[in-house]
């Protein structure tokens, strides 16, 4: 156990605590009013020795700042480019100019609190909870290592995130809009695999098997600031995903003549860049087809023929989200559907197109209902019903 001495200075009587820390090193601890005081946090000193608990004072005083910036090195090399790019971002934008001088001991709850509470007030739901979650990773490093007895990040509300209706093209929309287009087959490529814009423009004539019509899915070109890095696939794994067979001649067009390390998209040398999101050539595609719908729609209603539905306004990623519409509705299981589209689970897979297997519950009850007709269940009940 520690002790507790007396000493006088000019405001009178003062109180410290000297204790032995787990390392073996002699601490003290000076400024309590009273012996009462004094007992009690020499008690909790002890207390938090046995539990494996304790926090050495001068460690909490460490400012967030230099934590913050040695967290932010070392997830460097465990984040992709683009990743690591919004956190830094996070950190540099909301979290450094808040808590950069703050000692990660005087750290409150109810001040991470009011801080996500205000950013909400004028910043997304996504931004709010990047930098929370910055400013909680920093701070689960300073609770490893003891430099706090618990995180005050943690259990903080942060606002919802919600979910924007996504956009499935329909197989003749597909058409429409690669027709509309000046790159036409990476639309209907994309629409008809579900790769992710930086995998269809990182795929080489390597990585392309025309005899099974598979594409191997290895590289990822992902553009970070103004430059396109290549790193492996979102999940880090490589995967196979097959192309429907109206797909095979294009494909062998594609390859034919270049080199195995030349890439199947573009030029063969320079990655393509995801097109601007309001002036460049995809939306273009898209503001034509919407404009051909929209006359087709005029046309229909004046002559009194069924309207075809209307053109979404939809970017390159939701050709990866009309990929999966299209899978599930020709019937695909779901794990096929995680497979191609490279998700973590089968979960994810459900979890992220929910809506698009609502229709399988009709179908499920059609089936049942058609069984049960060659059984005596229907007898059964309506023997009950004229009871």
């Amino acid at each position: 156990m520690g002790s507790i001495h007396s000493y006088t200075v000019a405001a009178g009587r003062r109180y410290r605590i000297s204790y032995r820390q787990p390392n073996g090193l002699q601490a003290t601890l000076r400024g309590f009013r009273t012996k009462h005081e004094a007992e009690i946090r020499l008690a909790e000193v002890e207390i938090s020795k046995n539990r494996g608990e304790f926090v050495d004072p001068s460690d909490s005083r460490a400012p967030l700042g230099m934590l913050g910036a040695e967290w932010l090195a070392s997830r460097q090399t465990d984040l992709k480019p683009s990743t690591f790019r919004s956190i830094d971002s996070a950190w540099r934008i909301h979290v450094r100019p808040k808590w950069e001088r703050r000692a990660v001991g005087g750290i409150r709850h109810s001040e991470i609190q009011t801080w996500a509470s205000e950013l909400a007030k004028t910043h997304s739901a996504t931004t709010v909870r990047r930098a929370h979650e910055v400013l909680a990773g920093i701070l689960d490093v300073a609770l490893r290592d003891r430099r706090i007895a618990s995180n005050p990040a943690r259990g903080v509300k942060l606002p919802r995130k919600v979910a924007k209706p996504r956009a499935y093209l329909t197989h003749q929309q597909v058409a429409d809009l690669a027709r509309e287009s000046s790159q036409p087959e990476l639309v209907v490529f994309l629409a008809y695999t579900g790769l992710r814009w930086g995998e269809a423009t990182g795929l080489r004539v390597t990585h392309v098997d025309l005899r099974r019509r598979r594409v191997s899915v290895e590289e990822n070109a992902v553009e970070v600031g103004s430059a396109i890095q290549v790193g492996t696939p979102k999940t880090h794994e490589k995967r196979q995903v097959p192309y429907p067979p109206f797909l095979a001649e294009t494909m062998e067009r594609l390859v034919t003549g270049r080199r195995r390390d030349e890439l199947v998209f573009g030029d063969g040398e320079t990655h393509l860049r995801r097109p601007k999101s309001t002036s460049g050539w995809f939306h273009g595609a898209v503001t034509r087809a919407q404009a051909a719908a929209d006359e087709a729609i005029a046309d229909a209603l004046a002559n009194g023929r069924v309207s075809p539905p209307s053109f979404p306004r939809v970017t390159p990623h939701d050709l990866r989200h009309t990929a999966a519409s299209l899978a599930i509705s020709a019937g695909a299981h779901v794990k096929a559907v995680q497979r191609m589209l490279g998700h973590a689970s089968a979960v994810m897979t459900l979890d992220t197109y929910a809506d698009l297997f609502d229709d399988d519950l009709d179908t499920v009850s059609e089936a049942l209902g058609m069984a049960a007709a060659s059984s005596d269940v229907i007898a059964v009940l309506s023997r009950d019903n004229s009871v």
